[in-house]
């Protein structure tokens, strides 16, 4: 290239009109969706320690964050349940009175508008923690999982979700829940997997929020090695087969360059998912002074420059209320 050709864009940089208009990467509202924790009980709005400005609520107490999202302008939500019985099954995931299900009835009454999502995984529900069945040895039986799983997300929308996220790892999920949706004539409700998920040490507020943690040993058997990028790009691959409508990166800061590799290779609906842990390393940075407000924006900004077409973050109502 000729030298005397090239040009720095200074002049467009001056003018915050023209530095708006030539912007590459924007933030919108329609990119986000937020993380809801419902539990048991009644007249519940807690605050989660390790999340602050997060809280746990009972459903009864829906009504008034539906009109703080409604204000925001959030689109939609993905629903976290924690029981109040836990056992060897997870029985509490699929039952049809579940915290889930009636949270997604309340929801869809509340605010007919609202896109709901459901988190389906075992781990809240399991007296052991882990994301699916145990077999004897302790190891996770992956095939019987994906029996329950389905019946989860079965569950989640007979109650009227809008789409069911996968986030239990179980080889062949993504098949098994469309398969079991289509049958019942719920071809409507859409998938988005979680495909590329690393067994991250950046999930510890909100294992403290969903009462989640294994109670032995970890999931590194079926999340992801955080060393792996090709992997990841095997993982979506395979949800895409089984029929995933959108796929998922988890998490996002520390996996941007995955979250790009991911973008590149499908020409399908990516999300990101801006973890508990990068929440609070930022909100507490924010809280100390060592860092401003502009932060948030900056770091969601980078995930969508990354690739992701949608983010799931616990900033969600925060960012959309300044957009």
């Amino acid at each position: 290239m000729n030298n005397s050709l090239v040009r720095r864009p200074r002049r467009l940089r001056k003018n915050p009109v023209i530095r708006a208009m030539v912007r590459e990467t924007a933030l919108k509202r329609a990119d986000f969706i937020y993380p809801l924790f419902v539990v048991e009980g009644e007249g519940i709005k807690e605050e989660i320690p390790s999340l602050p400005g997060v809280y746990h609520y009972s459903l009864d107490r829906l009504a008034g964050e539906v009109r703080e999202l409604r204000e925001a302008g959030v689109p939609a939500v993905i629903l976290f349940g924690i029981p109040s019985h836990k056992d060897e099954t997870g029985s509490a995931a699929y039952a049809a009175d579940g915290i889930v299900q009636r949270a997604v009835r309340e929801l869809r009454r509340l605010a007919p508008e609202l896109y709901i999502i459901t988190d389906v995984c075992l781990c809240q529900y399991t007296s052991h923690g882990h994301c699916g069945i145990l077999r004897e040895d302790g190891g996770v039986d992956n095939d019987q999982s994906l029996i329950y799983l389905a019946k989860t997300a079965l569950s989640h929308a007979q109650a009227g979700a809008d789409m069911v996220a996968p986030s239990d790892m179980m080889d062949g999920r993504i098949g098994a829940i469309r398969r079991v949706l289509d049958e019942n004539g719920l071809t409507e409700v859409a998938i988005m997997a979680y495909s590329a998920k690393y067994a991250s040490s950046f999930y510890g507020p909100f294992r403290d929020a969903a009462g989640s943690a294994p109670a032995f040993g970890d999931r590194k058997s079926y999340q992801m090695d955080v060393a792996n990028s090709d992997e990841a790009l095997r993982e979506v691959a395979l949800d895409v087969q089984e029929g995933a409508d959108i796929v998922m990166v988890k998490p996002a800061l520390a996996y941007l360059d995955v979250i790009r590799r991911v973008k590149d290779s499908f020409n399908l609906p990516l999300a990101a998912y801006n973890v508990s842990g990068e929440y609070a390393m930022l909100k507490g940075a924010v809280a100390a002074g060592t860092l401003s407000e502009e932060a948030v924006g900056e770091t969601l900004l980078a995930i969508k420059r990354a690739g992701a077409d949608l983010i799931i973050s616990y900033f969600a109502k925060e960012i959309c209320r300044k957009l």
